[in-house]
């Protein structure tokens, strides 16, 4: 066996999600059929992190072990002539038996885009962004400046996933306005995200930037820990997977 990195693009719009699950379309399900075909044979696939339904992702990184005798298939022509034209293989490279594209990554960055005009949304933009009408940019950058930083995101967490802290570090927020402005893109960068964790922090900026929520009241909901006094979790078509962080020595790439 060899391994194989696969870095990927997606529309998350008719997935449920990056997960296997039974009697539903994931995109690893339609990457590990489209290898089964190539290999005559089961390949699993593990991904970076799991995206939800319908979000999506300009480069989720993935990883398989190959048979030694389908080492010269050509596989980024390959697999992009077998997977559907919402997905993509944008890169196929060989790389170490240590490389995991989970734990190797230290961190990930996904941006949400806000449409904020309230008289219409332009119909190609519709899939990926969440329409909140006019907002106060820069109380979002000002609720932006509390969430960078290391905290306990308990407040920001979803149910579902059990984890031995709710710590991490939000090395960059950035919330921009595009020149138009008739979208904003809020960023997040971080050593690791908790279930749902970035549309839940979305949903707590849009009421910042909506004044239906004050400076004070986010840092008290940051401090409380709990979710319940947290805003209601955004939408997920506004999400979208950036990037998969590795160390620059750990890139896995075979010299």
């Amino acid at each position: 066996m060899t391994r194989l990195r696969l870095d990927l693009a997606y529309i998350g719009t008719h997935f449920h999600g990056w997960q296997l699950q039974p009697n539903c379309r994931t995109v690893q399900g339609c990457l590990e059929q489209a290898l089964e075909r190539v290999c005559t044979q089961p390949v699993r696939v593990h991904g970076a992190g799991r995206t939800d339904s319908g979000v999506h992702a300009l480069n989720q990184v993935a990883h398989c072990d190959i048979p030694s005798a389908r080492t010269g298939v050509p596989w980024l022509r390959t697999l992009n002539s077998l997977l559907p034209s919402d997905m993509a293989v944008t890169s196929a490279r060989w790389v170490r038996p240590d490389f995991h594209a989970r734990f190797t990554s230290i961190g990930k960055v996904y941006s949400y885009i806000l449409w904020t005009r309230k008289d219409y949304v332009l119909p190609q933009r519709r899939p990926f962004v969440w329409p909140v009408g006019p907002l106060n940019l820069v109380f979002l950058q000002a609720g932006a400046s509390v969430l960078c930083g290391e905290h306990d995101f308990t407040s920001f967490q979803n149910v579902g996933t059990e984890v031995a802290s709710a710590v991490r570090t939000l090395g960059r927020v950035e919330v921009q306005g595009t020149q138009s402005m008739d979208e904003v893109v809020c960023t997040f960068e971080a050593d690791g995200f908790l279930k749902q964790m970035v549309r839940n922090l979305v949903g707590a900026l849009v009421a910042l930037g909506r004044c239906e929520l004050e400076l004070s009241g986010l840092k008290r909901i940051l401090e409380s820990r709990d979710r319940t006094l947290a805003p209601a979790t955004a939408p997920p078509q506004g999400l979208c997977l950036e990037k998969v962080l590795y160390p620059v020595d750990s890139s896995g790439q075979m010299s």
